[in-house]
């Protein structure tokens, strides 16, 4: 698990990889992601909208963003947790994901939280030893 606290708000990120889903072949590797965010701060949050960057084994980035996430933008009071399980695929067996959550409190500040970078490996990547 990977886990980054920024403002008392904690993310946790858990990639699996999903090798019904994936076609090594056509050079298609697909893997899930679960993601916890716990609001550890003293006041109620929104998570309007993310931006993750998705680097894949060649080194190619790719940006995606959008509001909220898997179609819900949750409102966390103080203690309260929100999960979800998302998905992206690459055309390489590796590759690396890290983001940020635009939040909002309830006094209008808008502010970013950090999602831990987390690695995608699937049993189709060589292993290298440096």
């Amino acid at each position: 698990m990977y886990s980054a606290t920024t403002h008392a708000i904690t993310v946790t990120a858990q990639p699996t990889y999903l090798e019904d889903q994936s076609e090594p072949l056509d050079s298609r590797f697909v893997w899930a992601y679960h993601i916890h965010i716990n609001n550890g701060s003293n006041r109620t949050v929104q998570l309007l909208s993310r931006t993750w960057h998705i680097t894949d084994g060649f080194g190619r980035r790719q940006e995606v963003q959008g509001a909220g996430v898997v179609g819900e933008q949750p409102v966390l009071k103080p203690g309260q947790s929100f999960e979800y399980t998302s998905g992206t695929p690459l055309q390489t067996p590796s590759g690396i994901m890290v983001g940020t959550y635009q939040m909002e409190a309830e006094d209008g500040e808008r502010f970013l939280i950090d999602v831990p970078a987390f690695s995608l490996d699937s049993p189709h990547q060589a292993v290298r030893l440096n």
